[in-house]
């Protein structure tokens, strides 16, 4: 059976593709309609229950083999108003709103987390 590195190292190619694509599709606070989605199928298709909360949040839970141990992850999702100066082939497409701050990089870390340990 492959370790848990090892597992890893096999699914970094689809979390760049999710990074980038949600890097392409910045949204702000309260307003990451497509994000939310994204992660709620995501989650979804692991064969989790996820629920939408606050409008854009995702929570999840996934139960372990562990009773009475909790382990909580977390990401944002928001990007900022910032206009994206770089050029690469996954810069953002909403003028004005990018992801400066790297919550881009949680949201697929997060879901490569969710996965591994599901």
């Amino acid at each position: 059976m492959p370790t848990l590195l090892e597992r890893a190292k096999v699914l970094a190619p689809e979390l760049v593709d999710i990074r980038r694509d949600i890097h392409q599709h910045p949204e702000v606070g309260f307003a990451e309609h497509r994000t939310s989605q994204l992660v709620f199928n995501y989650l979804e298709q692991l064969g989790l229950t996820p629920q939408i909360v606050a409008g854009t949040g995702v929570v999840a839970t996934l139960r372990g083999n562990s009773p009475g141990r909790t382990i909580a992850i977390r990401a944002d999702m928001d990007a900022l108003t910032v206009t994206e100066q770089a050029e690469h082939d996954y810069t953002s497409k909403t003028p004005g709103i990018m992801h400066a701050c790297g919550h881009d990089g949680h949201t697929a870390i997060l879901l490569g987390t969710a996965k591994l340990l599901s």
